[in-house]
């Protein structure tokens, strides 16, 4: 696993930035360890909001968290000297396993009133902006969706890049996302072959219709395979959180023939192997099915025991399984440390998997958008230090 940060984060940085749909706060941790320093947050979660109470409460005199839809947010409540501007907005109208409705559905449209606040913003308006996303939303609407956010930050004064990143490349954690990273000052030197740029991110590139580029990255690490003992919580065998046998007898008996299979080899062997599992519904029937590497398949909002993700041990002629931990959760979001103290479990497990991986966050923060913001910056000072000489 990546090296775990240390938390709470500095922050002191002098690059002001804002979050929307802010959650918990993961991505307030990865920005503020690449040297931001988020000074206003949204989101319409009380419970979010608590939790990122809880986890910042020494660092909240600077900070203000709007609670509330962002359609009631207006552009004169942000701070003056945005650099950017980061919006997680919802994906359940752009996922695979949602309805699919796009940015016209309920909850994704969202997207049109950070928009509108942009606008609003004016000559305030930040020269860097972030929107992350399901990896849905560039083939939502057969690519109309992420081609209409494109022409609107386009019209706001942006070009944007596309970047695809899973957070198993720091975290033993599938969990593909996209990111639209929007540029009113993009770089010049253009990078077109990058992990991060796969082939079905193409169309959106060699439309020529939209304003986009392609900024250089440097290398990446290669794709995890293992990692999940790493992020285990040891939990002694008499607790009562372990399923009881009745309970895993019927998680082994729902499992494929194939699945039942490969979970009986790791039985039989004389080491300790770990394994997630998620339930699901296949022609009806709830059945379990257990991955077959050794990380975690993604982590999802906890509404309900088909969204939760399940812990399997085995070995040594033993099988065990339980509910995987919000200390578990939140080693697999890159966030150890995340203060978890008073939180009801449900309450952890659903901030957890509605968040942003901080890893994820750092690394683009620090690779890309300080150098962004940077570049943007660098001659609006150059221009106020001569204004300064001549005066």
């Amino acid at each position: 696993m990546a090296d775990v940060l240390t938390l709470p984060n500095n922050s002191g940085g002098s690059l002001v930035a804002a979050e929307f749909f802010a959650g918990i706060g993961l991505v307030r941790i990865g920005l503020e360890r690449a040297g931001f320093r988020v000074a206003w947050s949204n989101d319409i979660e009380p419970t979010k909001q608590a939790m990122y109470d809880n986890n910042f409460r020494n660092a909240l005199d600077h900070h203000r968290y709007a609670l509330g839809d962002i359609a009631n947010v207006r552009a004169a409540e942000l701070p003056s000297d945005l650099a950017l501007a980061w919006a997680s907005f919802p994906c359940i109208d752009l996922s695979l396993a949602g309805r699919r409705e796009g940015l016209g559905g309920e909850h994704s449209a969202t997207f049109w009133h950070f928009t509108r606040i942009l606008d609003d913003l004016g000559t305030r308006r930040p020269p860097v902006v972030a929107l992350e996303n399901v990896a849905g939303l560039a083939t939502s609407r057969g690519g109309a969706d992420l081609a209409a956010a494109i022409g609107e930050l386009n019209r706001l004064g942006y070009s944007v890049d596309l970047l695809a990143i899973d957070a198993r490349r720091f975290v033993p954690q599938s969990r593909p996302r996209l990111f639209v990273i929007g540029a009113q000052d993009p770089p010049q030197h253009a990078q077109q072959r990058h992990p991060f740029r796969p082939k079905w991110l193409r169309a959106a590139f060699d439309n020529s219709s939209l304003r986009t580029h392609q900024a250089a990255l440097p290398p990446v690490p290669a794709p995890m395979t293992k990692g999940l003992r790493g992020v285990i919580e040891q939990i002694g065998a008499d607790d009562a959180r372990w399923w009881d046998d009745e309970r895993v007898a019927a998680f082994a008996g729902s499992l494929s023939p194939l699945q039942h299979e490969r979970l009986d080899m790791l039985r039989r062997k004389q080491s300790t192997a770990y394994r997630t599992a998620y339930r699901r519904t296949r022609h009806g029937v709830a059945v379990w099915e257990v991955r077959s590497d050794d990380i975690a398949g993604c982590l999802r909002t906890a509404r309900g025991g088909s969204s939760r993700q399940a812990l399997v041990e085995v070995g040594r002629g033993q099988v065990r399984a339980r509910w995987m931990t919000p200390a578990e959760y939140a080693r697999l979001m890159g966030a150890d440390g995340y203060k978890l103290d008073g939180l009801r479990t449900n309450q952890a497990l659903f901030g957890f998997g509605d968040a942003v991986c901080v890893p994820v966050v750092e690394w683009l923060a620090a690779n890309y958008l300080v150098p962004l913001v940077d570049g943007a910056l660098r001659p609006v000072e150059r221009r106020a230090d001569q204004l300064a000489v001549n005066g």
